[in-house]
């Protein structure tokens, strides 16, 4: 009988057992628990790296910076109203002359200073002077014949008519001397004030027709110095008010003079309102037409609290200061940081800007170096003294 031909027999041998698959599993086993040993190491690292990154920054605190410190204090800042103009000539003229003729003499140098009444242009007055003459020879004549009808008029020989007669006569012939005179004294251009002549606009044979510019005639020992302010500033304005200027051509230079003229009614366009101050000129240096930074002086105001200009950082955040705090350790030693305040900033006068709300006097803030800093750092108030005011045109 064939075995393996049985249908209910294997073609295994009898002896044969199942084997177990342990070897794969256990295989498993080992590689996890390595990659969560590994994962774990890594975990492990990255806690530890972190902890001595931050025990190490924690440590090592950068030194303090040093800034330029300056003390927030009271005082009283002048109370100033700053406008635009320009400057006047108090008087100022272009000569001319009333009668038409020809230039037969030009008696002044352009350029030069000269006095009211001071000749300066001649027109040829040549018929003038031959009528003048006329009229004075009538003028004697009527005096002989008024003498004579008066003499005979007292003794009676004469009628009064006579009289009467030889004294229009002679009227007559005064009034045409003075009327001839006044056209010889038209010929004869003067100057009508003290003054700087300008530049010469004729010359010698000239045909000089009436109203014609001969020379410019300028007074520079006074000037107006006109401007104008905003409705809601002219009730600060009072003739007599201090007012200084400054122009482009000097810089640096002040001058100073008073409030004349304040316009009595307001531009109803622009709502502002027309002022004029009158300035001292006994140098000459200041030319009518200059564009002119004027300041009017008001009234002082009470103390405002100030800090150097500097110590202010403007942003369009806000306006900000860094302030000087101390601050104890443990170990009990004196640390000073700086930390930001934002603050609520007036005018600015002469390097300093007034500190109307965030800040109180005595407190102590970062004049130089804030730009360098972020609040809250460490700081250290260096001994080198504060550098000056950089240097601009001065505030009026």
């Amino acid at each position: 009988m064939n075995i393996a031909t049985e249908p209910k027999l294997s073609g295994k041998p009898f002896d044969d057992k199942p084997r177990k698959r342990t070897r794969p599993v256990l295989w498993f086993i080992i590689v996890g628990i390595l990659l969560a040993a590994l994962v774990g190491g890594f975990v492990w690292f990255n806690m530890f790296r972190d902890k001595m990154i931050a025990q190490f920054f924690a440590n090592m605190k950068p030194p303090p910076i040093n800034v330029s410190v300056a003390t927030a204090a009271s005082e009283t800042v002048p109370n100033l109203l700053t406008a635009v103009g320009d400057l006047a000539a108090v008087h100022q003229v272009n000569v001319t002359s009333d009668a038409s003729g020809r230039i037969t003499d030009i008696m002044f140098m352009p350029g030069t200073t000269v006095k009211q009444g001071t000749p300066l242009v001649q027109l040829y007055d040549a018929p003038e002077q031959g009528d003048l003459a006329n009229y004075k020879a009538q003028v004697t004549v009527a005096q002989l014949s008024l003498d004579r009808a008066k003499q005979l008029a007292s003794r009676q020989f004469g009628p009064q008519a006579t009289v009467d007669q030889a004294q229009a006569a002679y009227d007559q012939a005064q009034a045409g001397v003075a009327k001839t005179e006044a056209l010889i004294a038209q010929k004869l251009v003067r100057a009508p004030f003290d003054g700087d002549l300008g530049v010469r606009k004729v010359e010698v044979g000239q045909y000089l027709s009436a109203g014609t510019q001969i020379v410019s005639l300028t007074d520079l020992s006074q000037l107006w110095v006109n401007f104008t302010v905003t409705e809601k500033d002219s009730g600060q304005l009072k003739v007599g008010q201090t007012v200084r200027i400054g122009v482009d051509a000097y810089p640096g230079k002040t001058f100073e003079g008073k409030i004349t003229t304040i316009e009595p009614q307001i531009a109803t366009d622009t709502r502002n309102i027309r002022v004029q101050a009158t300035i001292a000129n006994p140098e000459h240096i200041l030319k009518p037409g200059m564009f002119a930074t004027t300041t009017v002086v008001l009234p002082e105001k009470p103390p405002v609290l100030t800090v150097p200009e500097t110590a202010v950082d403007y942003t369009l955040y806000g306006d900000s200061v860094f302030v000087i705090n101390e601050k104890k350790t443990d170990d009990g030693k004196t640390t000073l940081t700086a930390d930001r305040i934002y603050v609520q900033t007036g005018d600015r006068i002469n390097g300093r800007a007034v500190i109307i709300k965030g800040l109180k006097e005595g407190d102590r803030v970062i004049a130089v170096g804030q730009l360098k800093i972020q609040s809250g750092a460490a700081v250290a108030i260096s001994t080198d003294p504060p550098p000056p005011v950089p240097a601009k045109p001065p505030r009026y």
